[in-house]
């Protein structure tokens, strides 16, 4: 075997996150995928991974190993499409990830179309609500709220939006409506768990003004659509993105508060890869999803199309 396929092989495993799974991909047996596995540490004098029954983990030369082979096998398909010139037809795979709410919502049936228009390309969509590294993880895109990429990471913005507090107008004729964040502190509020670092913390900024506000509830999820029923259902306040809330606000079933206040920012990007040599079946995908959104971009009105 030569070192760019070991490379590649080693990658999945650690994509995969067991030596059983990328033996299936592969079309190998377990015991062939694993004496493959001890054949490269043995080439390079180390060991590359922990291993028991239940689970691997990477020694600190399978990190590198793993991080710089990246690189290089970036570099080398970077090359082959250089030599294979730009009119490459589009085909191939796109691996895909995106949030669960947005994803079900506006990825899927974008997709859908996709399909339709570029039969050649197959597109895996992963759904997950959990952090996502793009390169570690084999991807070619990642759909991302609010958050910029590194520089290593190229982002083209589909659509602008923004975070709102919002409850139902049962709710706040209940409890009565907050005109400053620091009311926020006497009412019920409902969470949606992302990140237990910023878990019952609400920042908020008016202007020059910037207040974060230690909040408490009855209920707490980490899925959106749970607690945007439990908002709807006179629980309590909600911190929600406008694409999820707007149809609630329309209808007058829900009712934004504190909307003098900014809370972080929400847009949604696709991230890629940062390349001046991008396949065409990534170039193709870029441009059909910024082309699929634009409407979003164009709107004026104060739910931006949503």
């Amino acid at each position: 075997m030569d070192m760019f396929s070991d490379l590649a092989f080693f990658s999945l495993v650690i994509r995969h996150g067991s030596l059983a799974a990328a033996a299936q991909e592969m079309g190998l047996t377990p015991p062939s995928a694993s004496k493959r596995l001890s054949n490269i540490e043995a080439r390079l004098g180390v060991r590359l991974l922990n291993r028991t029954t239940r689970r691997i983990s990477l020694t600190p030369e399978g990190e590198i190993y793993v991080s710089e082979g990246a690189r290089v096998l970036a570099e080398m398909e970077a090359l082959e499409r250089r030599v294979a010139g730009a009119k490459a037809l589009p085909r191939g795979q796109i691996k895909l990830s995106a949030t669960l709410g947005f994803g079900r919502q506006f990825i899927a049936p974008a997709l859908s179309k996709f399909a339709r228009q570029f039969p050649d390309v197959e597109v895996q969509l992963r759904l997950t609500d959990k952090p996502v590294n793009l390169v570690e993880q084999g991807l070619d895109a990642v759909i991302r709220l609010g958050e910029m990429p590194d520089a290593q990471l190229t982002a083209r913005l589909l659509a602008p939006n923004r975070r709102i507090l919002c409850a139902a107008p049962s709710y706040l004729q209940r409890a009565g409506v907050p005109l400053q964040p620091a009311a926020l502190q006497r009412h019920a509020c409902l969470f949606i768990r992302e990140s237990d670092d910023t878990f019952g913390t609400w920042h908020l900024r008016a202007g020059t003004r910037q207040e974060s506000v230690k909040v408490r509830g009855p209920l707490s999820s980490n899925d959106g659509d749970c607690a945007l029923t439990w908002a709807l259902d006179g629980h309590g306040i909600l911190m929600r993105s406008l694409w999820d809330a707007a149809p609630y606000l329309r209808s007058g079933r829900l009712q934004a508060v504190l909307t003098e206040w900014t809370l972080p920012g929400a847009d949604i990007y696709l991230v890629f890869p940062n390349s001046s040599n991008l396949s065409a079946k990534t170039r193709v995908f870029v441009d059909f999803m910024v082309k699929t959104f634009a409407h979003h971009r164009a709107a004026k009105d104060e739910f931006l199309g949503w």
